[in-house]
């Protein structure tokens, strides 16, 4: 048994079948099968129902994936440990929901990296639920997300920011009342995907507004040049960091307006926390920046 091996039956329970795990770990879809035949064969168990079209990973095969899991990362951080670097070298695998990629994450990574010139740091995109689920599993080290409602075991946070949530309206619009533009105009809904769609809709049904959608978008960019062109009305957080050029609209506050926590997250169990102190006092180093330094796009 070796490690190749363990991480070729990871890239299966990731991926869901032979061939997309083929294709993640830059194998033929026969070695696949092969090595984990192998596996059966060595530990003399069942991995994997191969009753079925699509072999399956046997309750055996589930509990295998999740001490496999254990021995990889153990094994992918043994040098590091053992060099005392804390993580602060190689690779830092981070996540970050969307709203935060056009200001907060790249700040706050371009000072990570002035400190840690070692340190490549790697950004996977994502909504809050699909983040956390790769932190879990160990594919991700840390993760930006907006809290849920309640935290999966084994997972800590670390909160960064808490930004209320706002309506957001053309400047073309007449009034200033944020409930009257909401009962009045049509509506582009965050994605209820997403936490903050959670919290916008929990929200319009607590203050009893009935809204009429228009479109349901995942960008918060999207849903801003949307609300510029006049095309409807729509609820977003209010930027911890502001991005580079905001563009020009009414945000109005909400009455009894709830807000998101934005933080970090990681596994209980990491060995990168030394670096995950450090990207999350940037990341408080950046809000309280609050925005672009003059200048910064023109260095």
């Amino acid at each position: 048994m070796s490690i190749r091996l363990l991480k070729t039956l990871l890239a299966v329970a990731e991926h869901g079948t032979f061939s997309a795990a083929a294709d993640s770990v830059f194998i033929t879809h026969a070695a696949v099968s092969q090595q984990m035949k192998a596996l059966e064969e060595e530990w003399k168990i069942t991995i994997f129902d191969r009753s079925k079209r699509t072999p399956e990973l046997t309750p055996v095969g589930r509990t295998l994936v999740a001490k496999a899991r254990e021995v990889v990362r153990a094994y992918d951080n043994l040098v590091p440990s053992v060099l005392g670097d804390d993580g602060l070298k190689g690779d830092l695998m981070l996540g970050a929901v969307p709203t935060t990629l056009s200001g907060l994450a790249p700040m706050a990574i371009s000072l990570l990296k002035a400190s840690f010139p070692d340190l490549h740091v790697a950004v996977q995109p994502g909504l809050t639920n699909e983040l956390l689920h790769q932190v879990e599993r160990g594919n991700l080290d840390v993760a930006v997300i907006s809290k849920p409602r309640l935290m999966p075991r084994g997972l800590n946070w670390l909160e960064i920011a808490v930004e209320p949530l706002q309506l957001l309206a053309s400047l073309e619009t007449e009034s200033d009342d944020p409930v009257y533009l909401l009962k009045t105009n049509p509506f582009i809904r965050f994605t209820r995907n997403a936490v903050v769609g959670h919290l916008i809709e929990t929200w319009l049904q607590d203050q009893k507004i009935d809204v009429r959608d228009s479109m349901e978008l995942e960008g918060l960019e999207a849903i801003s040049t949307m609300v510029l062109c006049n095309l409807g009305v729509s609820i977003a957080p209010r930027r911890s960091f502001q991005s580079a050029n905001p563009l020009p609209l009414k945000r109005l506050a909400l009455p009894n307006g709830p807000s998101r926590h934005l933080g970090l997250t990681s596994r209980a169990d990491t060995t990168k926390s030394r670096v995950i102190e450090e990207i999350h006092g940037k990341l408080l180093e950046v809000v309280a920046i609050g925005g672009f330094p003059a200048g910064t796009l023109r260095k």
